[in-house]
C-alpha cells in the first residue's frame, strides 16, 4: 500500500500550525443576536413565577424566552441512533429546574452587556425543594428529581422514574453465588470514579440563521450532526425537513459533543424571531453545563483458586446519571462488557447495575464511555489477588487473559476474532523493564519508585446500530470528492478515511477532497463517537470508492467500445492489457463525459457491521512518591496496543500519547467537586486541575498489529481504548510504594499523606 500504514501527515495540518484554521464561532454572522442564559442558583426547585418584562425593556434586547414560551415536548440531547436509548426527560425551559445552572431563561439581544442587563431584570420567584445529592440514596428516595406525569422513559431499560431510576438491569450465567462460596481467594471492594470534565479547548458554540426557503440552519462544533438536527426538530416540534446542521472544524470534543447540549437555545430564538442567534458557553458554562462522564461506584467480588485461575467474578455498577438521562442507560453497560471480557475461563459471571437521577449536572459521553469506569474497577481487582495470592500481577494475567479466538466473556456473543492481548502484555514488560523494577526500590532517602500495570479493551463502533457512509465523486482532471457524515475532532479521520481512499483507488492523496458535515449534502452516518470512524465510516469508504472503481471501467468501456471484462483501472487511465493503444486517462475521461453525455461518476455506500472487534492493550506505569508530603509524579508510561492494522502510526501514536495523558489527568488530578448544596466548586481551569505537558511523563507507545478481516485494510478501533489503562496502573503502583490501596480516584497527595500518617500511627 502506498498509504495504508504509512505516517501520513494531517490534512489540516498547515491551517493549523499557521493559525489559518476556522472554526464555529469564526464564522457567526456579525449581525447575530447575542444569546446568553439566564440560570438556576438552587440544586432542586420550581418556578411559581416569572416575569420578563422588564428585561424586555432593556434597549437592544429582541427577546427573552421563558418556560411558558416553548412547547411541551420531551426530549433527549443524547446523540445516539434512533430510537434513542436514552428517556426523553428534558424540555428547552421547564418549570422545574433540577440542577445549579439549568437554564432558566433565553436572552437575545444586540450584545452581550444588554444580554446580562436583562438578566438581572427577570425576576423568578422559586419554590426551593430538597434536592438528592448523594447517588448513593437516590434509588427509591421519597424525593423524586422526575415527578413529572409526561416522563417519557423506556420501561424495558428499566427506567422508572417514580424511583429516580434512569435505568436497570441485572444478568447472570451461572451459580455465581455457590462459585465464589468455594473459592480459595476472593477480592471484593468498591470503586468509586468520580465525574470527570472533557476540558476540550473549544468551548461548546452554535449559531442559527432562517435562509430564504424559510428553514433552521445551525452551524455547531458538534460529533453528531445529524442528531442535533433530529433533537432539535423534536424539541421545536417542528418537522427535520426544517432543520439543516452544518459543523466546521471542530477544536475537540472527547465525547462532551456528543450530546447537543446547547444547540436548542440559539436555534429556538431564531425559530421564534427569524433573527440570526449566536451562543457561545464561557470556560464556566462547560463545567457547570457541560456534559462530564459519570460518576459511578462499581462493586466487584473475584474469586479464584489456589493457582490463581479465575473462577467467577460479580460486578455491580452504580451510575450517577445527574438531572437528565443523556447515555445513561448505555454507558453503564460498558463497565461490565468491556472489563469482563478481558479475562476468560469464568465458570460464573453477574453483572447488574443501577443508573439513578441525582440533582447535579447530568453527565453524558467521555472517552471510554463506562469502560473506563468498570476496567478502574475489575483490573484492581484483579491486583489485589495477585497480591493476596503473593503472585506477579503479569503472571496473573497471562494465567487468566483473553486469546484470539476465546469466546468473550460478556460479549455479546462475540470471539475475539483478532486478540494479541498476550503479545502487547509481554512487550510492555519489556519496554517497562518490569522485572528489574517491580514492586518497587527506594531511589533517594524518603522517594520509592513503583510500577503498576492494567488491561484494557473497548468496541469498533456500535454492532448492529452504528453505520457510517461515504460518497465519492470523480471531478475535472480526476480528482475526487468525498463526502463524510462523520467529524472529524482533530483525531485526523478525515486524512485517515483519504489514506484508505487513495490506497483503494489507486491515486495521489492530494486527489482526495474532503468536505466536513453537511445534513443537506452529506450521507448520513451516525457521528463520530463509539470509536466507529475508522472501522466503520472507513468500511463505507473503501466500498464507496470499490463502487468507483466498477463504474470507471464501465464509463470507459462504452467510450473505447470494449468489454469491461477485458479493461484495467490503475488509478490514471483505464486501458486494455492486450492492446497499448486502446486506453483513455481518467482526465480525459471525465471531459468526455461533460460534453454531451448524462454522464456523472458518483458512488455511494454505508456500512454497519453485525460484530464490534475490541482493539486490546496494555499499559504500564512507573511512579515515584515523595513519602514526607505524599506527592505522586508520574515517572515513565509504556502502552502497547492492537487496533488491528495502524493506517496511520503517527496519528495512532498521538491519539495514544493524548488518551493516556487523560488517563493519568483523571487518577491523579481531575476531580468535580460539589459544595453540600450541590454548587460546582470546581468551575474553571483554576480551580479543576487538569495536567499540563510538563505534569505529563514520557509516554513509550508500540503496537502489536493483528489483522481484522471485518475492518477496512484490517482495522480496529484505537481512539477510546486508550485511555483505559493509567487509572489501575497507578493505583497498583501507589500501593506498590506504600502499602495504601486507594479505591477513589482522584488520589492525590494529600490523601497519601494522610494515608501514611495513619499508617505510622498504628
Amino acid at each position: 500500500m502506498k498509504y495504508v500504514g504509512k505516517g501520513i501527515v494531517k490534512k489540516d495540518a498547515k491551517a493549523l500550525l499557521s493559525g489559518k484554521a476556522v472554526y464555529t464561532d469564526d464564522l457567526a454572522p456579525s449581525d447575530a443576536l447575542t444569546v446568553k442564559l439566564l440560570r438556576s442558583p438552587h440544586a432542586f426547585a420550581r418556578i411559581r413565577d416569572i416575569d420578563v418584562s422588564k428585561a424586555m425593556l432593556v434597549p437592544g434586547v429582541e427577546t427573552v424566552i421563558s418556560y411558558r414560551d416553548v412547547p411541551r415536548r420531551r426530549f433527549t440531547l443524547a446523540g445516539q441512533t434512533f430510537p434513542e436509548p436514552s428517556p426523553y426527560d428534558r424540555l428547552i425551559l421547564d418549570e422545574y429546574v433540577r440542577f445549579e445552572g439549568d437554564p432558566v431563561a433565553i436572552v437575545a439581544g444586540r450584545d452581550e452587556k444588554c444580554c446580562i442587563r436583562a438578566m438581572k431584570l427577570i425576576k423568578v420567584e422559586y419554590e426551593v425543594l430538597e434536592p438528592v445529592l448523594d447517588f448513593r440514596k437516590s434509588k427509591d428516595n421519597s424525593i423524586l428529581v422526575h415527578p413529572e406525569a409526561d416522563f417519557l422513559g423506556h420501561t424495558e431499560l428499566g427506567t422508572d422514574n417514580m424511583r429516580n431510576l434512569c435505568a436497570s438491569d441485572f444478568s447472570e450465567e451461572g451459580d455465581v453465588d455457590r462459585i465464589l462460596s468455594e473459592c480459595e481467594h476472593v477480592v471484593e471492594g468498591s470503586y468509586h470514579i468520580k465525574a470527570v470534565n472533557q476540558a476540550m479547548m473549544e468551548p461548546f458554540t452554535a449559531y442559527s440563521f432562517m435562509d430564504t426557503y424559510g428553514r433552521l440552519n445551525i452551524v455547531s462544533s458538534t460529533q453528531v450532526p445529524f442528531h442535533v438536527r433530529r433533537n432539535v426538530a423534536h424539541a421545536l416540534d417542528i418537522p427535520k425537513s426544517k432543520v439543516r446542521v452544518v459543523k466546521p472544524r471542530i477544536g475537540g470534543g472527547f465525547g462532551a459533543k456528543q450530546t447537543a447540549v446547547m444547540e436548542i437555545y440559539p436555534a429556538a430564538v431564531t425559530w421564534f424571531t427569524g433573527k440570526p442567534a449566536h451562543l457561545i458557553f464561557t470556560r464556566e458554562e462547560c463545567f457547570i453545563n457541560g456534559s462530564p462522564r459519570h460518576e459511578m461506584e462499581v462493586t466487584v467480588k473475584l474469586g479464584a483458586d489456589g493457582d490463581g485461575k479465575f473462577r467467577a467474578v460479580d460486578l455491580y455498577t452504580l451510575s450517577n446519571t445527574g438531572a437528565y438521562g443523556e447515555h445513561g442507560p448505555t454507558t453503564v453497560g460498558l463497565t461490565g462488557t468491556k472489563s469482563l471480557s478481558l479475562y476468560s475461563g469464568f465458570e460464573a459471571h453477574r453483572f447488574s447495575y443501577d443508573v439513578v437521577y441525582t440533582n447535579v449536572l447530568s453527565a453524558g459521553a467521555y472517552r471510554g464511555y463506562g469502560a473506563t469506569q468498570g476496567i478502574f474497577a475489575l483490573e484492581s481487582a484483579v491486583n489485589e489477588m495477585a497480591e493476596r495470592l503473593g503472585m506477579d500481577p503479569i503472571k496473573l494475567r497471562e494465567k487468566n487473559m483473553v486469546h484470539e479466538g476465546d469466546v468473550l466473556t460478556h460479549y455479546y456473543g462475540e470471539t475475539a476474532s483478532t486478540c494479541a492481548l498476550d503479545r502487547c502484555v509481554a512487550r510492555v514488560k519489556e519496554m517497562i523493564g518490569w522485572d528489574e523494577k517491580y514492586p518497587c526500590r527506594e531511589v533517594a532517602p524518603g522517594r520509592v519508585r513503583a510500577v503498576g500495570m492494567g488491561m484494557a479493551m473497548q468496541g469498533s463502533g456500535i454492532s448492529g446500530v452504528d453505520v457510517g457512509s461515504a460518497q465519492i465523486k470523480l471531478n475535472d482532471d480526476g480528482f475526487y470528492s468525498l463526502l463524510l457524515g462523520c467529524s472529524d475532532m482533530g483525531t485526523g479521520c478525515d486524512t485517515i478515511l483519504s489514506q484508505m481512499a487513495a490506497d483503494t483507488l489507486g491515486c495521489d492523496i492530494d486527489q482526495i477532497v474532503v468536505y466536513g458535515v453537511d445534513t443537506d449534502q452529506s450521507p448520513y452516518d451516525s457521528g463520530s463517537y463509539a470509536s466507529s470512524t475508522t472501522y466503520v465510516t472507513g468500511g463505507a469508504v473503501v466500498a464507496a470508492c470499490e463502487q468507483m472503481k466498477k463504474k470507471i471501467v464501465s464509463c470507459a468501456s462504452e467510450l473505447l467500445g470494449r468489454d469491461k471484462e477485458e479493461l484495467s483501472f490503475d488509478g490514471e487511465k483505464v486501458f486494455a492489457a492486450d492492446d497499448e493503444d486502446i486506453c483513455i486517462s481518467l482526465a480525459d475521461m471525465v471531459t468526455s463525459l461533460q460534453a454531451g453525455s448524462a454522464g456523472v461518476l458518483c458512488a455511494q455506500s454505508s456500512n454497519t457491521s453485525p460484530v464490534s472487534p475490541p482493539p486490546f492493550m496494555a499499559g504500564v506505569a512507573e511512579i515515584e512518591i515523595d513519602l514526607e508530603t505524599g506527592k505522586i509524579t508520574p515517572v515513565n508510561f509504556a502502552a502497547c496496543i492492537d487496533c488491528g492494522t495502524v493506517i496511520n502510526e503517527n496519528l495512532a501514536r498521538v491519539q495514544a500519547e493524548g488518551g493516556i495523558g487523560q488517563g493519568i489527568g483523571m487518577t491523579l488530578y481531575e476531580d468535580v467537586r460539589y459544595t453540600d448544596k450541590g454548587r460546582m466548586m470546581t468551575r474553571n481551569l483554576m480551580q479543576y486541575k487538569i495536567p499540563s505537558r510538563m505534569d505529563m511523563p514520557p509516554i513509550h507507545v508500540e503496537f502489536e498489529q493483528t489483522y481484522e478481516k471485518t475492518g477496512p485494510f484490517g482495522a480496529k478501533s484505537i481512539g477510546e481504548v486508550v485511555i483505559n489503562t493509567p487509572a489501575p496502573a497507578i493505583a497498583d503502583a501507589v500501593y506498590n510504594a506504600t502499602g495504601l490501596r486507594f479505591r477513589t480516584l482522584p488520589i492525590t497527595a494529600e490523601m497519601v499523606l494522610k494515608g501514611l500518617k495513619e499508617k505510622g500511627s498504628r
